[in-house]
């Protein structure tokens, strides 16, 4: 049974799978609104363009949060290591960006036999890449670093607690 534990345990820390899924309703919301904009209705074809997002979408916040957790890991503080990833992974992200959008236009244009049906996946793509592309670049690295000093306060006020246990136990 697939549950929410498994795709936790995965991810290593919950702070983490945030960061790879928060970028996922921006992508959903700019597919929908490029859907409701050009007045086409949600069918197949564009519920296709929503799972082709998620991937796409995911990928991107994975590149940048893995090199970010990387780096942090090496010793640099979560400022640095977030700043170093977005520095870095920018332009992959924003090549596979643009390839897949791109790729999207002749959908959206759609000339020749079929392209009622394959416009919606076009304009579901369009929209929700340009949507999510420009939220996540600014969105993924403060989520990061909101979580990740979140969690290391948390470690150290545990770290101090346990500390002050031990010296109590110490003294009695």
């Amino acid at each position: 049974m697939f549950n929410l534990s498994h795709i936790v345990y995965d991810f290593v820390s919950f702070i983490i799978f945030i960061n790879h899924t928060s970028p996922l309703p921006a992508a959903g919301v700019g597919a929908l609104l490029a859907l409701k904009v050009t007045g086409l209705p949600i069918s197949v074809v564009a519920i296709m363009a929503l799972i082709l997002l998620i991937g796409l979408v995911k990928k991107n916040a994975i590149m940048m949060i893995d090199f970010a957790v990387v780096a942090e890991r090496e010793g640099r503080t979560p400022l640095d290591a977030v700043r170093e990833a977005c520095l870095v992974r920018f332009r992959p992200i924003m090549m596979t960006t643009m390839v897949a959008i791109l790729a999207s236009l002749p959908l959206v244009v759609g000339i020749g036999t079929g392209a009622e049906l394959r416009r919606p996946l076009g304009v579901a793509m369009l929209g929700g890449l340009l949507f999510s592309q420009s939220l996540t670049l600014l969105s993924t690295p403060a989520i990061y670093l909101v979580f990740g000093t979140w969690a290391r306060r948390r470690r150290e006020r545990k770290a101090q607690r346990k500390l002050k246990r031990k010296a109590a136990t110490q003294q009695a």
